[in-house]
């Protein structure tokens, strides 16, 4: 759906930057009455600036954005931000102390802050945040509630699809808002939002007024961006401080709640910012004091059924999701239908609707007679979850367990060699191969993760096996499957693109394995 175009004064911008006291000064100072610019959309990316842009300079760790100005002014910016101000820029530059919150500011400003007119719903944590995002979305449309999301597999407004997402889960602040304007200008009351330890960190969240947010998992992820677990856990709980109401998080009649897995390790932490925030909390787990509590869980290679209590009702509900940590995914969403009083009915109808969320424990039919999954577990945690799920499943059919994955370049290393201990622990055959490796050496990453696999047991050509090209991977652990065996596809799940040292290259796993059958059937 196209916007009608925003028109908006700079200076009323200055002023807003200035309440939220991150303006240093205005370079040049006279920015009141008629010469005060007219800002037409707000941009970090100079190629992307137009006539009447507002550029906003960001230093990120291989560019600073300040050294695009120039640039920027050429095409049509009308103004630009920046944190220090530039000699020479022939439009008015808005000095700031933090580019990046000012960036948040900026592009809710040009949007008219539309989160401020939906009901939004954070979910964050290591996995399961996309499988929760549509189980919540779904609880909500049964509800009688239009929702929009925007997550990792896609963004949906007005019930439909806007078009794949990013390898960024969580948008930069300009596309996010405008996203939320999309989801108010079609009649959607709620948008779910799948929020990112980096999107919270980098404040591409900075200026959502929150009304509900989830936590699902922690465990190790994004060192290479964090540092350390602490800092990562600190990102997370921005999304629970965040629920405090005020200005920047306004009312709307939904109250502010905390939804947190009581079962995970790091939960009173986010109990904490919750209680801080002063905003209501619902936990939920398997602990037997969790407010919504996973009493049984009993599952098949497709469905999951869970038994659940709630403060408001009690019963069982079929998903059509394999994985008993979808158990707890489903519980998550339950929780916001108790935060927002939903009728148990909806939010029973609602979860047993999802049959399928893409690359997440997706089976591949085939009539070979073994299975294929593909799931998007890019952690230790993630597979080891997947693979203990399946492996019941698959021993009584007979079978084993087959993985296939890799880990991806220049981002966390220590959980490569985990990550092959775990699932050589697990499988009958490990095959190591390409996930990402963007510009480090492939051989290398695959090497870490195989040491990990020959630490726990496992020999080169035997039962482990390195093949970097992925598409050769795939078809080789197909071609080794044996009856009653379960392949699992791990580390891609949905996305589109596999990244090399070269760029960018078009990629299907599910899409892949279906061409490899199709060949072994015949």
């Amino acid at each position: 759906m196209a916007m009608p175009e925003t028109s908006r004064p700079l200076g009323d911008l200055v002023a807003l930057l200035a309440q939220r006291r991150n303006l240093v000064g205005v370079v040049p100072s006279a920015m009141v009455g008629d010469t005060t610019p007219t800002i037409r959309r707000v941009d970090y990316d100079s190629r992307h600036v137009a006539q009447g842009s507002l550029f906003v300079a960001i230093r990120g760790t291989r560019q600073d954005g300040h050294a695009f100005v120039p640039a920027a002014v050429t095409a049509g910016a009308a103004a630009v931000l920046v944190e220090r101000a530039l000699p020479h820029v022939p439009v008015p530059q808005l000095v700031v102390g933090a580019a990046r919150p000012a960036l948040a500011t900026a592009a809710a400003w040009i949007e008219g802050f539309p989160s401020h007119q939906l009901g939004v719903v954070g979910i964050t944590g290591t996995d399961g945040k996309t499988t929760a995002c549509f189980l919540v979305r779904s609880i909500l449309e049964r509800a009688g509630y239009a929702c929009g999301l925007t997550g990792t597999v896609t963004t949906i407004a007005g019930g439909s699809r806007l078009g794949e997402s990013s390898r960024s889960t969580t948008p930069e602040a300009p596309e996010l808002q405008a996203a939320l304007a999309v989801m108010v200008q079609s009649g959607d009351r709620f948008a779910v939002v799948e929020s990112t330890s980096h999107g919270l960190a980098l404040d591409r969240v900075g200026e959502v007024a929150y009304d509900i947010a989830v936590l699902t998992n922690l465990t190790e992820e994004h060192l290479e961006f964090h540092r350390t677990h602490e800092a990562y856990r600190a990102a997370k709980r921005r999304l629970f401080e965040a629920l405090a109401p005020g200005e920047r998080n306004p009312e709307k009649g939904w109250g502010k709640t905390g939804v947190v897995n009581l079962d995970d390790s790091w939960s009173a932490e986010f109990l904490d910012a919750t209680r801080h925030a002063g905003a209501r909390l619902i936990t939920y787990g398997r602990e037997p004091h969790a407010d919504v509590r996973l009493i049984a869980a009993r599952q098949d290679a497709t469905t999951l059924r869970v038994e659940v209590e709630t403060p408001r009702w009690r019963g069982p509900v079929n998903l059509g999701l394999a994985g008993t940590f979808n158990g707890l995914n489903a519980l998550a969403a339950i929780a916001v239908g108790e935060a927002l009083g939903l009728e148990p009915g909806a939010v029973r109808s609602g979860l047993e609707a999802v049959e399928r969320v893409p690359g997440r424990m997706e089976q591949v039919p085939t009539t070979l007679p073994f299975s294929v999954f593909v799931d998007y577990a890019h952690t230790a945690n993630a597979l080891g979850l997947v693979l203990d799920d399946l492996a019941p499943v698959a021993a009584a059919a007979g079978g084993g367990l087959v993985a296939v994955f890799g880990s991806a370049g220049e981002r966390d290393v220590v959980k490569r060699s985990v990550m092959g201990r775990v699932a050589a622990e697990r499988c009958r055959l490990v095959v190591v191969t390409d996930e990402d490796p963007r510009g480090e050496s492939r051989e290398r990453i695959i090497e870490e993760i195989a040491a990990g696999a020959e630490e726990a047991g496992k020999v080169r050509g035997r039962d482990l096996l390195t093949i970097p090209d992925r598409a050769l991977a795939i078809q080789t652990a197909l071609e080794q499957a044996r009856p009653g065996d379960i392949v699992v596809l791990a580390g891609k799940g949905h996305e589109s693109t596999i990244e090399m040292a070269d760029g960018s290259h078009p990629w299907d796993e599910r899409a892949t394995a279906l061409a490899v059958l199709a060949a072994l059937e015949g």
